[in-house]
């Protein structure tokens, strides 16, 4: 089993390599066109809404919840059940966010007015600011339909990740980042607002997405047409299980947008620092925490379907070693590297060496949390998996409640910095406390091996990441180097990080083939 695992989780991972490399090449792009000034914290205001709701609603609360039950119905009743539940669960969603994206596109004003209060209230005084509130509301129109596409993406890609086609919907969002390259570069020169033309891209990357997975599903013999089903049972555990997940899934979005709202108080460059810092940390997030949790969720829902507890527990053992394997070091050289990564990804065009240091302090700031981040993604799932939703909402709510209280206590003192950081102390007690309510109904708890393994990984990673800091420049110096010589001394740091890790977790013990060992305890 886990060396199925291992080979869909290294497909997931590169698959989403390729997309989030073309995010980074899109955020280039934008942040060359928009900057880090007011234009851009428009545009990531009205991108950030649907955004927000995709990772909470459709790729979040209904996939945690809509898997399991299909994992269940698959096992027990077969493909026609399961076609049929993929039909009344597509109606009844595409009738819900249909209504929601029409009152969404029409209310934008009011939506704005919720997400964007700093600049409303600057409107009301008829500010300067004001202005963003206005320019906001419009291009929030253009980018919420993004919502009505990605919904049936998501579940388009849970059914396909139900079956073991992985690739298909790791690919996916390749296409949004093209088509936000392809409106930067071609559609942007011909317009008075370049941030109108980019809003265009999220829209047509959203239709495409839709298009590009429906050949597959017909090709598995999924592609079924949307029925109403409000009162299937089916449907109905999958509403039961869906709106309390609306707040234990995302807690870590939630807690962004809540720092995206305060940011909106802050000086002008605040939401964008925060925008670009939190595109950095979501590679490594998305490359390993959320390709994991995709691969691991179906396999987890089976093994409580047929009652394998055993294989439940070696499952997500194997998940959490992996985690940590990626997003230790992860952690580590973005915290040592963020200046030299950010000026060399970001600085040119609009975006000022003052913006390099201000983004680099929240990119800081928000490490601090990264290896909680991606443990949540797996630790969460355990829950969902056995149709547990009660704990996993209460322990989103405490972490809510305890980031706004990071938050009122660290941004007086420290800004939009705080705001990071309160979104990495609650994101680490939401991982604490999901861990502890596995571990106290004895459902899962660290392995000896995986506690060796945190332990090694962490001091491996200290090491690796001492001997950069020690012989890396100032931001001036690193300045001074070029692109080309930017670019080149990246590339020795990665590659010296990756041996100088690697080699040391060998010398302390660890096996890479340590982590396709358990199929034959997962067998008994």
């Amino acid at each position: 089993m886990s060396g199925k695992l291992l080979k869909s989780g290294m497909i997931v991972s590169f698959m989403t390599l390729i997309s989030r490399v073309l995010g980074l090449v899109r955020d280039v792009i934008v942040a060359n066109v928009l900057g880090a000034g007011a234009m851009a914290d428009v545009f990531f205001m009205a991108n950030r809404i649907p955004n927000f709701l995709r990772r909470l609603f459709a790729e979040g609360a209904f996939s945690q919840a809509f898997v399991p039950v299909l994992a269940e119905v698959k096992e027990k009743h077969g493909d026609d059940a399961v076609r049929e539940l993929i039909a009344k669960a597509a109606g009844t969603l595409g009738f819900i966010v249909t209504g929601v994206t029409l009152l969404a596109v029409i209310g934008s004003p009011v939506l704005m007015m919720l997400f964007g209060a700093g600049w409303f209230n600057a409107y009301l005084d008829g500010a300067p600011e004001g202005d963003k509130y206005i320019q906001a509301s419009f291009l929030l129109k253009i980018t919420f339909p993004y919502l009505w596409f990605i919904t049936f993406v998501a579940l388009s890609g849970a059914v396909l990740n139900t079956y073991n086609k992985f690739a298909v919907a790791a690919f996916t969002p390749v296409f949004l980042n093209i088509a936000m390259i392809g409106a930067a570069i071609y559609l942007a020169p011909q317009m008075q607002n370049p941030a109108e033309a980019i809003a265009w891209g999220v829209f047509l990357g959203g239709l495409i997405q839709f298009l590009f997975q429906l050949p597959f599903l017909a090709k598995a013999g999924l592609l079924v047409m949307p029925r109403w089903g409000w009162k299937d049972p089916n449907v109905t555990k999958i509403r039961t299980l869906m709106i309390p997940a609306l707040f234990g899934v995302s807690v870590s979005q939630i807690n962004l947008l809540l720092d995206a709202i305060i940011a909106s108080f802050l000086v002008t460059g605040a939401v964008s620092w925060l925008y670009y810092s939190d595109r950095l940390l979501e590679f490594p997030l998305g490359l390993f925490g959320i390709a994991i949790a995709t691969v691991i969720l179906p396999g987890l829902s089976r093994h409580y379907a047929s009652a394998s507890e055993e294989a439940f527990k070696y499952t997500l053992d194997w998940a959490v070693r992996f985690i940590c394997l990626f997003g230790i070091p992860s952690m580590m050289g973005l915290i040592v590297l963020a200046e030299p990564i950010i000026a060399s990804v970001f600085m040119r065009g609009e975006f000022s060496a003052d913006d390099v240091v201000k983004t680099s302090y929240s990119l800081i700031a928000y490490n601090t949390g990264l290896v909680a981040l991606m443990l949540i993604k797996v630790l969460a799932p355990a829950f969902y998996a056995r149709q547990d939703i009660k704990t996993p909402v209460r322990i989103a709510i405490i972490a809510m409640v305890a980031n706004m209280a990071f938050n009122l206590m660290l941004a007086p003192f420290l800004s939009y910095v705080g705001l990071a950081l309160a979104t990495a102390m609650s994101g680490t007690l939401n991982a604490y406390l999901l861990y502890r309510g596995l571990k106290q109904r004895d459902i899962y708890s660290f392995s000896n091996k995986t506690s060796w393994f945190i332990a090694k990984a962490f001091i491996a990673a200290a090491v690796m990441a001492g001997c950069i800091f020690y012989v890396m420049p100032d931001l001036t110096g690193w300045i001074a180097l070029g692109l080309s010589g930017q670019v080149l001394h990246l590339l020795a740091y990665f590659a010296f990080a990756i041996a100088a890790y690697f080699v040391l977790l060998f010398v302390f013990g660890v096996r890479l083939n340590d982590f396709k060992r358990q199929t034959n305890a997962e067998s008994k």
